[in-house]
């Protein structure tokens, strides 16, 4: 779905996707309420470079993506576009390869585990920046719509690939064929969300879990986000053969000789991502 190149409020861009570090967690917050925070190019772009930054960054342990407002993400800011009489063919394609797409993959891609704190509705391109994400924390008035049909056109953001292995084919077809809005409830219920909590309680528990994840060995972490991810695009040998290497690069790591060092000497790990 083709998206705008140009901020439609005149805000600084900084304000509009916010970004704080606490405590080793990056905290990216989508700051545009008054639109149900839709993403136009350069605030889609600002993503992208945070999570990239993250990744960079050994003192960045985890991440957080949320929202203000009622809405998560309500999709792509379509505003600004050409009229489709004035596309050539090749456009769209090139503009999901480069935008969309470069977010859903941003997130797959971050070597630092990603919490999607989900405060409302999260609508196209905004559900499946949740569903990229590696754990999904919802407010119980949040809901997930699968918004493309109901405009005529095909999923994208990933959306096609995500689905199926996250909930089967049968329900992907359900939630793309008819754009229905999936309760939190539900949402948990067949498991594209971890778990649902009251609003007041959502950044309160993404808290909790970003801090549990920076006191572990974040190396490992991203190993093991790498490992699952590719699991299902695989096949068995070559999925051995990944975990294998895996288990090799990490076994170079701080992290894990301290892991094995604290069982033999009978006390907690100190891990420090490295």
């Amino acid at each position: 779905m083709p998206d705008s190149p140009h901020e439609s409020v005149e805000k600084p861009l900084d304000s509009l996707i916010r970004h704080a570090t606490d405590n080793a967690v990056s905290w990216i917050t989508l700051n545009r309420p008054e639109a149900m925070n839709a993403l136009t190019w350069d605030q889609r772009e600002r993503v992208i470079a945070l999570l990239a930054a993250a990744s960079a960054d050994p003192d960045i342990r985890a991440v957080v993506i949320t929202a203000t407002g009622r809405g998560f993400c309500a999709g792509a800011d379509l505003r600004g576009g050409p009229p489709a009489g004035e596309r050539m063919a090749g456009d769209v394609a090139r503009t999901l390869r480069l935008g969309a797409q470069r977010l859903i993959a941003a997130v797959l891609d971050c070597e630092k585990p990603v919490i999607a704190a989900v405060n409302g509705t999260a609508a196209g391109i905004g559900a499946h920046l949740a569903f990229a994400c590696d754990l999904v924390l919802a407010a119980d008035s949040a809901r997930f719509i699968e918004v493309f049909v109901r405009r005529g056109l095909v999923p994208d953001g990933g959306g096609a690939y995500l689905l199926p292995r996250l909930v089967g084919p049968r329900r992907a077809k359900e939630l793309m064929f008819f754009g229905d809005a999936l309760t939190a409830t539900d949402a948990e219920r067949i498991g594209l969300v971890n778990r649902v909590v009251p609003p007041g309680d959502l950044e309160k528990t993404a808290r909790e879990w970003s801090e549990r994840l920076v006191t572990g060995p974040t190396r490992a972490i991203a190993l093991t986000k790498q490992l699952v991810n590719a699991s299902l695009d695989t096949d068995r040998a070559t999925a051995f053969a990944a975990e294998a290497s895996a288990q090799e690069i990490n076994m170079t790591t701080a992290d894990a000789n301290e892991g094995i060092a604290s069982f033999v000497e009978r006390r907690s790990p100190v891990y420090k991502g490295r």
